[in-house]
């Protein structure tokens, strides 16, 4: 395959999951800039493993592994990248604007609430509402199926006692 043909075909499959990488952005980072430059981190990351990428996963799981540890790495770098006081001086996103004002409260609620994890927990409870399975998660994350299910009950738990709040 020439230069340009696994150009075409990398930009293809970009275009095909972007939103898979917009939903780690939205999950990592708060602000648009913030996020511009994380989409533009994973997208360079994806790039310098395309070749390396053998086929032996889904393509979706490989781009959220590279996603979500892109993502992480950037966060251990500058930790100051996702750092704020209170949840409710996150900015409000016109994101969801396809959904009624009711639901839209409640998922940015649900975001408030996730924004308040861990990055471990961040990238679980992404892959737990994507619907991927334990076994797709434990590729993903490199953690066992049986752990994976126990922390997505602690999650729940946690999730819960924030939205109480």
């Amino acid at each position: 395959m020439s230069r340009r043909e696994q150009e075409e075909a990398f930009a293809k499959t970009v275009k095909e999951h972007e939103l898979l990488i917009m939903k780690v952005c939205r999950v990592y980072a708060y602000d648009v800039h913030e996020r511009q430059d994380l989409f533009q981190e994973i997208v360079i990351q994806l790039w310098k493993s395309w070749q390396n990428f053998k086929g032996q996963s889904k393509v979706s799981t490989w781009m959220y592994k590279v996603a979500i540890y892109t993502a992480i790495a950037g966060l251990r770098k500058q930790k100051s990248f996702i750092k704020y006081s209170d949840p409710q001086e996150l900015p409000q996103s016109n994101v969801y604007a396809i959904y009624d004002e009711t639901r839209d409260k409640q998922l940015e609620e649900l975001y408030r609430a996730i924004a308040q994890l861990n990055e471990i927990e961040k990238a679980i409870v992404m892959l737990y509402l994507e619907g991927k399975s334990y076994e797709e998660m434990e590729e993903i994350m490199g953690i066992s199926s049986g752990n994976l299910r126990v922390k997505v009950n602690r999650i729940k738990d946690k999730l819960k006692q924030i939205i109480k709040q």
